[in-house]
């Protein structure tokens, strides 16, 4: 047996709830994992409170990372003993995820447990941190460099953005975060931020080319905040967007694009092949302070997660949420 939050949608409506599951529960899979930790993530609180269309299959184990140790594997790639990590690949949406003391997984979805990180560590970086990484990564790819000017970080006071400002302020640049928690300033600014700017002079409708400010941005809200984010990007200027806290919808015009010469990244941090993600995690090896990491993250227990993902929905969790499965 083993704990599990478990979704279900029936006729007594739609729930989440912690559960004891038999082994033979499990869905198929090559490699089958005693899960150390996993993490809350916006998707994970999307799913766990029904306030997003993320689930696509019941009863569904929600979690969209997790780490912990190889039990069985079908596999040469994973032996009895690895630790391993996974972000992404569907996990929590139509396959079962991480919040969860075992998980059954393909094991092209899994990488090793990145060098110089605990199972802990990486879970406390997660797909957030991962996400960011890649963002940043475009931005590099990009060739925008610290001398070129501010970089704008949206939705800067959760698990992305928080990593964001941290990692582009270790690399030298010129941060400016954007928050709608301004009492989270100290917060920012420990974590590296050169400024803090109130999220309202962004998500509300804008025109669509404004003064140019930013070098870069990375964007974690999408919506009229992307849309005025691109309008104040600087020319030949790049922007990664990678969420939608605000919104889906991008009401914008291709003024910044053909004008000025922005370029927008879209970043998919779900079906990125393994050498992208291990490139990754090798940056953030080198670049994550790991005494930063207790500042961005907090350690829950399972059956709290529940109670966390509505706070998480409400705007009232900073950073990133640690999930112990075995606590």
């Amino acid at each position: 047996m083993f704990k599990a939050i478990v979704i279900n949608k029936d006729e007594q409506g739609y729930r989440a709830q912690l559960q004891q599951l038999e082994e033979a529960a499990l869905p198929a899979g090559e490699v089958k994992v005693d899960v150390l930790y996993s993490t809350l993530n916006y998707k994970d609180g999307l799913a766990i409170t029904g306030k997003g269309p993320v689930v696509r299959s019941f009863p569904m184990v929600p979690g969209i990372d997790f780490a912990g140790c190889v039990t069985e594997s079908a596999t040469p790639d994973f032996k009895v003993g690895d630790l391993v990590l996974l972000n992404g690949w569907g996990v929590g949406e139509g396959h079962w995820g991480g919040l969860a003391q075992r998980a059954s997984v393909r094991a092209d979805w899994l990488i090793p447990l990145p060098k110089g990180f605990t199972a802990k560590q990486a879970l406390a970086i997660g797909t957030a941190g991962y996400t960011a990484m890649l963002c940043i990564m475009a931005l590099q790819k990009h060739g925008t460099k610290p001398s070129d000017g501010e970089v704008l970080v949206t939705g800067a006071a959760g698990g992305v953005g928080s990593f964001a400002v941290s990692l582009l302020s270790k690399l030298g640049f010129t941060v400016v975060a954007s928050t709608g928690r301004l009492d989270e300033a100290d917060y920012l600014k420990k974590l590296g931020a050169n400024e803090i700017i109130d999220r309202a002079s962004l998500s509300a409708p804008g025109k669509p080319l404004a003064k140019e400010r930013w070098a870069a941005v990375v964007d974690s809200v999408g919506s009229h905040t992307l849309a005025n984010a691109c309008a104040q990007t600087k020319s030949d200027g790049a922007v990664a967007a990678c969420g939608l806290a605000q919104g889906m919808d991008f009401p914008s015009s291709v003024a910044p694009f053909i004008l000025r010469g922005v370029t927008l990244y879209g970043i998919n941090s779900v079906t990125v092949p393994r050498a992208k993600r291990i490139a990754a995690y090798e940056q953030l090896s080198q670049l994550v302070d790991l005494n930063t990491l207790d500042e961005i993250s907090k350690e829950i227990s399972l059956q709290d997660a529940i109670t966390y993902a509505d706070q998480l929905m409400a705007g009232n969790v900073r950073g990133r949420v640690i999930v112990d499965v075995n606590q």
